[in-house]
């Protein structure tokens, strides 16, 4: 079972090595799960879960967002109260003694006491300081209140963002076959920023407003229920409005986070492929690519925020209502004399007026919340997948290589595929071999050799090394006995020191530079301005063709694995960088078992052994001189290249 640390109720099982995740969220079919009716709850909970470790913080901001509630609706009360307080004649005694009988009475009376002085100089000097104390403190609790939910939910989009990180970390590589890398970027940045943002307006005001609304409604209770029950009625109106927009605003905001995948994924497309896209003159396509995902984009994002502006002016539209009919019902009782005093109904309207805008608020909270569930599916719904390829219960750690890699009628198929990309695969690796694996595009050359660090996992048959079934290996001791040089080599934006330590983290700075001496590296490294220090920008774009194949040989040095797979790395340099790299190749697989998979066959001629692949089956095996001999597909495709070599 897989647990992702920090987030309540996310524990999640790969039984069987089946693939989960959330059938609406926009997962292939084999990485889904059963659709969950009560999803938006749990993934709020989850999120209120997530917030745990921060619960100090939470009570600090419940306590200041209960002081700025009392205070606020002080500041109300007392500015209600102003002009009765103020201008109205001193009481006696015993009139404050006798207003004993309501609890409006009650708070009339006590704020009499403490605001009426000898003078009406004095009373307004003590009203104008109880005003200013209070709007000091009101507003300092709302400053610590604020400031501690920004804390709160930056500790969480942290958390949140490295637990997707570490997730895609462990995804297979089937899962990456079928997602675009700007969509699941989109998921990582827009999702997680959606999440913020809702957290950021919505849990401020849902800590504030709704104590606010039962505050004002508790004072608007005491100075006259009859009419706060009147009002009441209309509040189911208002709900109704609100769910009905907030339902929709999380359709709207679903689309729009698919849809900014897209643009993400049409940008990063365009950037990596810039050379390509230059060359061939395809701005203008490009451009008008980009422009038609963007208008796609911005039309539902015009359309949600359209829905959400909504909201606020219907909401106040319904208020302004009721209150135009308490002020009609209350103004008429005042005007009469046969109902509430006249103080009563300024402060009443005070107060009317004053809970209008924690309930607009609150109507807006709900778009936010909607859009911030919206984020939130996507976000949970990639966290929810579990990686098939894990270790197993009982998996042993692989502690050396020293006889064979056996395939053992392995198959596999890629979802989706019309046919099997390996059939019925019979083939034994001896240790210490060298083993060139050859064959036209798509014959199953890159398959076969990545079932062995189980970058996926064979579906028929098995793959023993040792003897030992693979998958009753663990992953980590599996993969440290394997060293692969890609034929594109793959850099990070970091130092060459960085990049060759890749192949161990722990290495010393002399082991990397013995390293890259051993791969024919260390005359251009050391001609650098800063050697091994030197930055080599995104994908190592600031080194020639052959500097970055060397780098990836030397990590591969420093790894220093029993097994290396090596695809071709020297097919697309020129015979200057690709003598360079011939040399650090043999320096590289000696003393090792080696797997090629060779694009040019003149770069096998002396492998121990070469296995053609057709169509996913192995066609042929032998040595160069006895593949020639048989004049097979082996002697086909070698006269192929070479007639095509000597027609240049």
């Amino acid at each position: 079972m897989w647990r992702v640390s920090g987030f309540d109720g996310m524990e999640v099982g790969s039984e069987g090595g089946s693939w989960h995740g959330c059938e609406d969220r926009g997962y292939p079919t084999s990485f889904r799960r059963h659709t969950d009716p009560w999803r938006p709850v749990n993934d709020a909970r989850r999120i209120a879960g997530a917030m745990r470790p921060e619960w100090p913080i939470f009570v600090l901001s419940m306590v200041a967002t209960l002081l700025y509630v009392l205070l606020n609706s002080a500041s109300i009360w007392l500015l209600g109260s102003v002009v009765h307080t103020v201008f109205a004649p001193v009481p006696e005694p015993s009139a404050l003694a006798e207003a004993a009988g309501s609890i409006n009475a009650q708070l009339k009376s006590w704020t009499a006491y403490w605001l009426w002085a000898d003078t009406p100089i004095d009373t307004l000097r003590r009203v104008a300081w109880a005003l200013f104390w209070i709007f000091l403190l009101k507003n300092f609790a709302l400053y610590a209140k604020n400031t501690s939910v920004a804390w709160m939910q930056t500790r969480l989009l942290t958390r949140l963002r490295k637990l997707l990180f570490d997730r895609l970390l462990v995804l297979p590589i089937g899962f990456y076959d079928q997602r675009r890398t700007g969509e699941l970027a989109s998921i990582v940045i827009n999702d997680v920023s959606k999440i913020r943002a809702s957290l950021t307006n919505s849990l401020q005001r849902l800590m504030t407003e709704p104590i606010n609304v039962v505050a004002f409604l508790g004072l608007l209770f005491v100075i006259n229920w009859r009419l706060t029950i009147a009002a009441g009625l209309m509040f189911p109106i208002s709900a109704a409005l609100i769910h009905w927009m907030g339902t929709s605003i999380k359709r709207k905001s679903r689309r729009t986070s698919k849809q900014i995948a897209g643009v993400m994924g049409v940008l990063q497309e365009t950037l990596t492929s810039i050379r390509i896209v230059q060359a061939f003159t395809m701005e203008k396509a490009q451009s008008e690519r980009f422009d038609r995902t963007s208008r796609r984009f911005s039309a539902l994002l015009y359309r949600q925020a359209r829905l959400a502006n909504l909201s606020s002016p219907a909401t106040e539209m319904i208020g302004v209502s009721i209150g135009i009919v308490l002020l009609w019902i209350g103004g008429r009782e005042v005007l009469t004399g046969s109902g509430m005093e006249s103080e009563d109904f300024i402060r009443y309207l005070f107060l009317l007026f004053s809970v209008m805008q924690p309930v607009r608020n609150l109507a807006r909270v709900n778009n936010q919340i909607q859009d911030g569930l919206a984020g939130a599916g996507r976000v949970f719904g990639l966290l929810d997948t579990v990686p098939s390829i894990v270790d197993r219960e009982g998996a042993s750690p692989m502690r050396g290589f020293s006889e064979s890699i056996h395939f053992e009628a392995v198959e596999f198929t890629y979802e989706g595929a019309e046919g099997p990309a390996l059939d019925a695969i019979e083939l034994e690796i001896a240790s210490g071999a060298t083993v060139a694996l050859v064959g036209s595009s798509g014959a199953g050359k890159s398959t076969l050799v990545d079932l062995i660090p189980r970058f996926y996992e064979a579906q028929g048959g098995s793959l023993r090394i040792d003897g030992v079934d693979v998958r009753q290996l663990t992953l980590a001791s599996l993969r440290g006995l394997i060293g692969v040089v890609p034929q594109e080599t793959v850099l990070f934006d970091a130092t060459l020191a960085e990049n060759i330590r890749c192949g161990r983290p722990g290495a010393s700075r002399e082991e990397v530079r013995a390293a890259a001496e051993a791969a024919h590296a260390l005359e251009f490294i050391e001609e650098l301005p800063e050697g091994f220090d030197t930055r080599i920008g995104e994908r190592g774009l600031r080194l020639s063709g052959g500097q970055r194949q060397r780098i990836a040989i030397a990590r591969a040095v420093l790894k220093d694995p029993p097994i290396l797979i090596l695809d071709e790395a020297t097919s697309s340099l020129d015979s200057e960088s690709e003598r360079e790299v011939q040399r650090a190749i043999d320096e590289l697989v000696r003393d090792r078992t080696v797997i090629v998979i060779a694009h040019r066959l003149s770069t096998v001629l002396h492998a121990d052994r070469i296995v053609v692949l057709d169509r996913g089956r192995i066609v042929e095996t032998g040595t160069h001189e006895e593949l020639m001999l048989r004049a097979g597909s082996y002697k086909r495709l070698h006269q192929m290249q070479f007639a095509a070599g000597a027609g240049k």
